[in-house]
């Protein structure tokens, strides 16, 4: 279950989405999970599928890497389609005992999981082709007019990008620690709920020990090459739009302009 958590991980290949700006990717994949909230109509979800197949088909990693990374929240969407189901009150079509499945439960309930679904992997692509340290130069550039406010922008981006760097290192060390207690006996399947999470306590403190290891590690690093943030730093590889990120930046507009339209204009399929 560790290693199907996809996000913050970056997959190597050659693609059109991989050669865009990285900024380009962070304002489009933001457009995107915005318009997944602009209407409650089923030609919205269809159009934000549409969208989304393009996206991968372009990025060239493979579906099964992409839908993997949902198995880490099928439990939250199962609770969540059943409370929808339940608690939203309408026309009824199923009643259980004092519960009741009406209508309106049951299309909130789906048109919930297509949101989560599509947030999920929509956030996927952009960190499955955008290294780190692309995220961090994307971010800052992006914040940069708020430093008349005296905004720290570079070291929100490089806090930001750290912690999702860390993200897929943290997960195999858990994976790695687990392996270990459960070659010394360990059980984390059996018992209560209090049970189950008393047996997670030697997996917690050597990752948190870890953790502290390797941030002091960073720390000690960024030190030892002279790091005082942002101010006055050059970039190495200086960020710079093409003709494909102005070709992106018009589908994208056309895209919401649709979706707006299919939210607001055209009737309700269901």
């Amino acid at each position: 279950m560790i290693r199907d958590i996809t996000l913050g991980q970056y997959y190597q290949t050659d693609s059109v989405v991989h050669r865009l700006d990285p900024r380009t990717k962070l304002i489009a994949t933001f457009a995107y999970l915005v318009s997944l909230f602009l209407g409650t109509n089923l030609y919205v979800y269809v159009l934000a599928f549409a969208f989304l197949a393009v996206a991968v088909k372009a990025s060239r990693v493979p579906v099964k890497f992409i839908v993997r990374g949902m198995k880490a929240i099928v439990f939250l969407m199962l609770v969540t389609v059943v409370i929808n189901m339940f608690v939203i009150k309408g026309e009824p079509i199923l009643t259980i005992g004092k519960l009741t499945i009406t209508r309106e439960g049951v299309r909130t309930a789906v048109y919930m999981a297509l949101r989560l679904t599509f947030l999920i992997m929509g956030s996927s692509i952009m960190t499955l082709t955008t290294t780190p340290n692309q995220l961090t130069d994307a971010l800052e550039s992006i914040l940069k007019p708020l430093k008349i406010f005296k905004f720290p922008a570079h070291e929100i981006s490089m806090m930001m990008s750290i912690a999702l760097r860390f993200i897929p290192i943290l997960l195999e060390e858990t994976d790695k620690i687990m392996k270990a207690q459960l070659a010394r006996g360990a059980d984390f399947e059996s018992g209560n709920v209090i049970k189950k999470a008393k047996s997670l306590v030697p997996v917690l403190v050597p990752l948190f020990i870890s953790a502290f290891r390797r941030a002091n590690d960073l720390a000690l690093a960024m030190e030892a090459r002279c790091y005082r943030g942002g101010e006055g730093r050059t970039k190495m590889k200086p960020l710079h739009y093409a003709k494909r990120d102005a070709a992106v930046y018009l589908y994208v507009c056309a895209y919401l302009v649709l979706i707006y339209a299919a939210g607001h204009y055209i009737p309700k399929f269901w």
